[in-house]
């Protein structure tokens, strides 16, 4: 039940404004120190041994706190820790608001997604603009519920906190650039693990609400993303909707010409492409939350 309560806990409240500009989020508190141990660790002439040492520490140190917080007689304490790290409302509230944007103007639409994508904004057009906001409600959809929820149920606090400083520090280090390929090269492999089976299931629920396409598209297409991961969702995403997402983009000014996913979908995305999505990621939710109150049920 802590489950169900934790999920409903933050679709019904997200992430209050009033709280976190008082109080520093764990999110904010696990990229300090992260990029600590960045600064700290980084350096020598064994960065990719420092960086596993590093993510063996952090792991660690997440696990033995979860383990802590599990013990405490409190259980409602369980609750607003899975809350606090879910992002199921913040997810909507995010992408929702480059569909709100983009319905005023280019301009605003741009501005709006740049703050939820790393990708260059200035050349989109109104179909790049909706691509990248639907590619990263799918993508945020595994990182940030599916596969929170999934480590929960698998293995409680220490699963959840473990999979959390490892999503984040992924997010931070996890880069093939020269000064994080080797240091933060632990963190991108051990972050693809523990997403593996959590990106394909949430290709499946998405598949479960939307138009339930021919599985065997979203198998040959998914592995057309640059990640391992990110392409389940965002080739579900992309059959259920019947468009087509992906595509070329250009990172730091240069284009990198990345194939389609379901070339054959709509190409002229608009705002009510982003509605869509939108939609499909409380049904999805809505699917998981019905998982877990069976998972609750039957214990």
């Amino acid at each position: 039940m802590t489950l169900l309560l934790g999920m409903l806990l933050d679709a019904a409240l997200g992430e209050p404004r009033w709280l976190w500009t008082r109080a520093p989020h764990p999110a904010v508190l696990m990229g300090r120190l992260i990029g600590w141990c960045d600064t700290r660790f980084n350096q020598g002439e064994t960065p990719r041994r420092n960086g596993i040492l590093t993510l063996i520490a952090l792991c660690c140190g997440a696990g033995a706190l979860g383990l802590i917080i599990q013990a405490m007689p409190c259980q409602i304490l369980d609750v607003i820790v899975l809350a606090v790290l879910l992002a199921q409302r913040s997810l909507v509230q995010h992408v929702s608001a480059v569909a709100d944007a983009l319905r005023l103007s280019l301009g605003d639409g741009k501005r709006s997604v740049a703050m939820i994508v790393g990708r260059d904004t200035r050349t989109m057009d109104t179909a790049a603009v909706a691509r990248s906001a639907i590619e990263s409600a799918a993508e945020n959809l595994s990182d940030g519920v599916i596969a929170p929820i999934f480590w929960f149920a698998v293995a409680g606090l220490p699963g959840l906190l473990i999979y959390k400083i490892t999503n984040t520090a992924d997010s931070m280090i996890g880069y093939r650039t020269p000064k994080h390929a080797r240091f933060g090269w632990a963190a991108a492999r051990f972050d693809d693990l523990l997403n593996l089976i959590p990106a394909r299931l949430t290709a499946l629920l998405i598949w479960a609400v939307t138009t339930r396409p021919n599985p065997m598209l979203i198998l040959r297409d998914a592995p057309l993303h640059r990640s391992p991961n990110a392409g389940w969702p965002e080739a579900a995403m992309a059959h259920g909707l019947n468009i087509a997402l992906c595509g070329p983009r250009s990172y730091d000014g240069t284009l990198r010409d990345y194939p389609f996913v379901n070339d054959r979908g709509a190409h002229a995305l608009t705002p009510d492409h982003i509605d869509a999505a939108v939609t499909t990621l409380w049904k999805t939710w809505g699917l998981a939350a019905a998982l877990a109150l069976i998972i609750a049920i039957v214990h």
